[in-house]
């Protein structure tokens, strides 16, 4: 196996990249290798519908297809390789449905179809001791002796962009909505992969284009989530549990979520949140269910100790899974792209089984004594008292903004996002979003003029909601985002992360701090690149990191 996508990447050899009996987030090489051959699928399949949707015969259902596909090949998200050898096969058979649709379209208007090559034609072994043959052809780094690290780092940082993009499109498209936009994007940007393309400029600049495509995934995905449960509003979080049954949900996907607070409506089950999914108490059609009683746990790296401990069933959504102990692998269930070997998995919305469990087992036995966070302050929170942050800025009041927010993780460093947040001046605001918040989310920060000073917007896709604030702020003082009291502290794992980050290069946004390394697949010679052109940096000394960008507020 070779994989060097996210930000546990081993780095003891000479160039980063897991390649040993195990990757550091615990995938095997079988899964690994699947997973490679999958995405070589995947790009066949959009080679065709890219051309097809150009002439007017999109196949949504490959569309579709292929955001769930490339979701599952994210870090932490499917380790089960029976379930890639099966997605390979309906990917084939996908593959050969749109190239008759893109063939016939091509003759509608009179078009010879082109006779296209490399992943189009690719055909997949039978089973999995063939595709496991074929799976060296493609992994991410193939060719590299040819065309050099440089262009697969970049080829790579274009198809991890991708994977990012596909995963909040996924998120949208279960709670009904779509993108012909983000479809085409999507299709485009594999297909372009396909063809193997070698120079160094375009591939930056495809990358960058990739960051303005996020951010329309991201603005579907906003819509989707305040329209089927409303606009997030500021929310109080019980972060103790109270005596009683319990289900803990993690990942996430709000729409597995109100499924199962409807299916345990009047059950006398307590349904709890973890990780990403605590902003879901700040949805109006959330929070009206009262068995959705709290937070449990932290972020995703932490989960093997916390549902040990916890007294009931697990329901992991979407991403983040780590390999499940045996102390709770049976009464740990997957839904969507989640998959573990022997997990039990929830294909259809049907939450019986977990609610099954949760009835069995003992529950929270009593009471503990009630702490509480803070929740919901997306753009409209915010923006709704956007007169008092604009009179404490030009008062004074507020010299600078901190954006601390990202993905937590179990590497060294990340104690750095705790030091930086809890640190800042009180004549500061730290906005927050994604599972790093858990460094710091308990922390006291107090207020400005009746402005808390910590202000938690959401889950990593609610950059969007960030982004905005920035723009409104920006108008407001009559200037661009760089020249606002704003200083972006971002810690990355995963590819969601790197979407979000071409989402902010591609609107020009420089000197963001990103740590707590750099990644793998980026050469030096990239680095140097993005660094000469967006002002990118390694975080360093949380203090001196600090009062450089006090200083620069000043200044």
């Amino acid at each position: 196996m070779f994989c060097y996508q996210c930000e546990q990447t081993d780095r003891t050899g000479e160039a980063p990249g897991c390649a040993g009996p195990v990757g550091n987030c615990g995938k095997d090489p079988v899964t690994a290798d699947m997973q490679d051959v999958l995405i070589h699928m995947v790009k066949g399949i959009a080679q065709y519908s890219a051309r097809a949707r150009a002439l007017g015969a999109p196949d949504d259902e490959a569309a579709a297809f292929i955001l769930y596909a490339m979701f599952t090949t994210l870090t932490n998200v499917n380790f089960n390789p029976t379930r890639f050898v099966a997605l390979v096969r309906e990917a084939a058979d996908l593959r050969d449905q749109v190239r008759a649709r893109y063939e016939a379209a091509a003759r509608a208007r009179g078009v010879q179809p082109a006779r296209l090559t490399g992943a189009a034609q690719w055909e997949p072994a039978t089973d999995l001791a063939g595709l496991l043959l074929q799976a060296p052809e493609c992994r991410v780094d193939a060719g590299a002796d040819v065309v050099g690290p440089d262009v697969v780092g970049l080829r790579s940082l274009c198809l991890y962009g991708l994977k990012g993009i596909c995963a909040y499109a996924y998120h949208a498209h279960v709670l009904g909505k779509d993108s012909a936009e983000v479809f085409a994007g999507i299709e485009d940007g594999l297909a372009y992969l396909a063809e193997e393309p070698t120079e160094i400029g375009e591939l930056l600049g495809r990358a960058i284009g990739l960051g303005r495509l996020n951010l329309a995934a991201m603005e579907l995905l906003d819509a989707a989530n305040t329209g089927a449960y409303g606009t997030p509003q500021p929310t109080a979080v019980r972060t103790t549990p109270v005596a009683g049954k319990a289900i803990l949900v993690s990942g996430h996907d709000l729409g597995d979520l109100a499924a199962l607070l409807e299916q345990t409506r009047d059950c006398g089950i307590n349904v709890y949140t973890h990780g990403e999914m605590l902003p879901a108490h700040s949805y109006p059609l959330l929070k009206r269910y009262p068995h959705l009683v709290g937070n449990y746990g932290g972020a995703w790296q932490d989960q093997q100790r916390e549902f040990t401990l916890f007294p009931g069933p697990i329901l992991m959504t979407s991403n983040c899974i780590i390999e499940p102990y045996p102390a709770y692998r049976r009464r740990i269930f997957t839904a969507g792209p989640v998959g573990w070997p022997g997990v039990r998995h929830i294909a259809d919305h049907d939450f019986t089984p977990v609610i099954q469990a949760a009835r069995a087992l003992p529950g929270f036995r009593e009471d503990e004594p009630e702490k509480i966070i803070t929740v919901g302050f997306g753009r409209d929170a915010v923006l709704a008292v956007a007169d008092k942050v604009i009179d404490a800025v030009r008062q004074g009041a507020i010299r600078h903004f901190f954006l601390v927010g990202g993905c937590d993780g179990p590497t060294r460093g990340r104690d750095y996002y705790a030091d930086f947040a809890t640190g800042a001046p009180s004549d500061s605001v730290v906005l927050t979003l994604g599972c790093a918040k858990y460094r710091f989310n308990q922390h006291e920060f107090g207020d400005i003029g009746g402005i808390p000073r910590l202000l938690d917007i959401g889950q990593c896709n609610d950059t969007f909601s960030a982004i905005k604030i920035a723009e409104a702020l920006a108008g407001a003082f009559g200037c661009g985002i760089n020249d606002l009291p704003l200083t972006l502290v971002l810690s990355w794992t995963e590819q969601k992360a790197v979407a979000v980050l071409l989402s902010l290069l591609a609107l020009g946004v420089r000197d963001i701090h990103l740590g707590p390394s750099l990644p793998g697949f980026l050469t030096p010679n990239l680095v140097a690149a993005i660094v000469d052109q967006f002002g990118l940096r390694l975080i360093g000394d949380p203090t001196a990191d600090r009062a450089a960008a006090l200083a620069g507020s000043r200044s």
